[in-house]
């Protein structure tokens, strides 16, 4: 299997190269789940996915490469937003929505993935970064209505908030690799709401 050449400017959608596209994602997903990113090598995924590994090489490059791919993926699966009317509610089921999306082995695998894929490849760890970014700048929504209905100050910084409910998250997924229970979720929401009325996310005067 492998990607035919095509006239410059000759779009193929669903085509072959979008199968093969999809082979080795699916294959380096597989690999990810069953070996981890340590044993991730574009062997491995050329032979599972049956794709020639030259193909790999020349449209991938490197591991680091496949990884990058996989994580646009999930990208494009976003947490929806709440919208509860209640800051803590939207809070809690946010967390709730993170840890459910994490304790997808493939989501884990592709997460833990990345971060070791960003110790050696500054591009790894600007995409990553920039995903969280985008997704905390998306959710930080939730304290803007907050603020609108009074629940807390002006002023009050979005996505810092948003940074304090997935934090708890991340250390037990990437440092204390516990499970991502619902229960870390919502002491996480719970713990972020508390700090959020007190004012700790709000700037005070210099």
């Amino acid at each position: 299997m492998d990607v035919e050449p095509r006239a410059a400017g000759a779009a193929r959608p669903g085509g072959r190269t979008a199968r093969t596209r999809a082979a080795v994602l699916d294959a380096a997903w597989d690999e990810l789940e069953s070996g981890g990113y340590a044993g991730l090598t574009l062997e491995k995924v050329a032979e599972r996915s049956g794709v020639h590994l030259a193909t790999l090489y020349r449209r991938w490059r490197t591991v680091e490469g496949v990884v990058l791919d996989l994580l646009g993926e999930l990208g494009k699966n976003e947490v929806p937003i709440p919208d509860t009317g209640s800051l803590l509610d939207d809070l809690r089921a946010l967390a709730l929505e993170i840890a459910a999306l994490y304790r997808q082995p493939r989501a884990r695998a592709l997460v833990e993935g990345v971060v070791a894929a960003a110790v050696r490849s500054p591009e790894a760890s600007t995409v990553w970064a920039t995903v969280i970014a985008d997704r905390n700048r998306l959710a930080s929504r939730i304290v803007e209505r907050a603020v609108e209905r009074g629940e807390l100050p002006p002023g009050t910084d979005g996505i810092a908030v948003i940074s304090a409910v997935g934090a708890p998250i991340y250390y037990r997924l990437l440092v204390a690799r516990g499970p991502v229970d619902d229960e870390v979720a919502e002491t996480a929401a719970a713990a972020a709401h508390a700090a959020a009325l007190s004012g700790v996310f709000t700037p005070g005067p210099p």
